[in-house]
């Protein structure tokens, strides 16, 4: 097998470096990613908490839920195709299972004012997604839902230094 010649791994670095000037919506996703972080750290008795173990469980969980809200948004057919083949295993675990996610999901979206921050992060996800689609740049769902991952927790935690004050 013959090595890629130095001008096509040059080509191909640029490219993933212009990748965001060609999708802009890239830019719009680190941009809710940092507004995000800037909510999370002021909002929600976030800021009243002393820097400690629990502030730092609260990012926590924020950075998973948006971890999963990235998954479920670039994944939608593997993820569908497994709960629906493990629904259709018999009518009472599709019970349970409708039972949990509408209790469960209602509850958490309801309870702790987040649908508003789901459906932003979901819109901007499913639009960063449909930019690399216009331009033909669709890498496997894993691979995507990675990269936006890291996309959208860098800006979060740019946003959260910026609300406390450390970046200038």
């Amino acid at each position: 097998m013959s090595r890629p010649s130095l001008n096509t791994t040059t080509r191909q670095v640029l490219g993933l470096l212009l990748l965001p000037f060609r999708a802009p919506l890239l830019f719009l996703l680190f941009g809710i990613a940092v507004y995000l972080g800037m909510h999370w750290r002021l909002t929600d008795g976030h800021a009243t908490l002393a820097e400690g173990p629990l502030l730092e469980l609260f990012w926590s969980v924020d950075c998973l839920h948006a971890v999963l809200v990235i998954f479920i948004c670039t994944m939608p057919e593997g993820f569908l195709q497994r709960v629906s083949s493990l629904m259709a295993a018999s009518r009472v675990v599709s019970l349970v299972i409708s039972l949990l996610i509408v209790t469960v999901g209602g509850l958490y979206l309801l309870h702790l004012n987040v649908l508003t921050n789901v459906l932003i992060l979901a819109s901007a996800v499913l639009l960063a997604r449909l930019d690399l689609l216009r331009l033909k740049l669709m890498p496997p769902p894993f691979v995507l839902a990675i990269a936006l991952s890291v996309l959208v927790l860098l800006g979060s935690a740019v946003g959260r230094h910026l609300a406390h004050g450390t970046v200038a």
